[in-house]
């Protein structure tokens, strides 16, 4: 256990470098060197969003809650949409245990059409490091509507 947790540790260290360039002056990649170590758990009300039919060029806003439900304080040092049209927002403050927070996920359907699902990745303090969020939908054109 204490190698896995090691391992986690590690790669959670490893991620913060690398997705941040190693620039420490950007506060979400500023992480206590404390929190590092100390894995916790991270639970979603839910993890996907279907936001229906939406037309060609509009955007589908999401909030996603979650609750950091261990131990430790929660550290989000990243997360990334599966492609340009899916931006996450998260919280870059730690987010101490029993707590919530929201990662706001805005997707822009143009240049989009048909049946969509994009994922957010979270890279943050817990085992398993990385939690995927879905966002998905249609997107109608202009020719659908006729």
């Amino acid at each position: 256990m204490r190698t896995r947790t090691m391992f986690a540790a590690s790669m959670f260290a490893a991620a913060v470098l690398s997705s941040c360039g190693g620039n420490s002056s950007d506060p979400k990649a500023t992480v206590s060197s404390e929190v590092v170590g100390q894995t916790t758990e991270m639970s979603f009300e839910n993890d996907t969003y279907d936001f229906g039919v939406i037309q060609q060029g509009q955007k589908a806003e999401h909030v996603f809650v979650f609750t950091n439900s261990g131990e430790h304080e929660l550290v989000i040092a990243n997360a990334k949409g599966s492609c340009g049209c899916t931006v996450p927002e998260w919280p870059s403050e730690p987010v101490k245990p029993g707590e919530s927070g929201e990662i706001k996920v805005v997707f822009d359907s143009s240049g989009k059409s048909g049946k969509q699902e994009k994922k957010v990745t979270i890279t943050a303090n817990t085992d398993p490091i990385e939690t995927e969020l879905t966002i998905k939908g249609e997107i109608e054109t202009p020719e659908d509507a006729s």
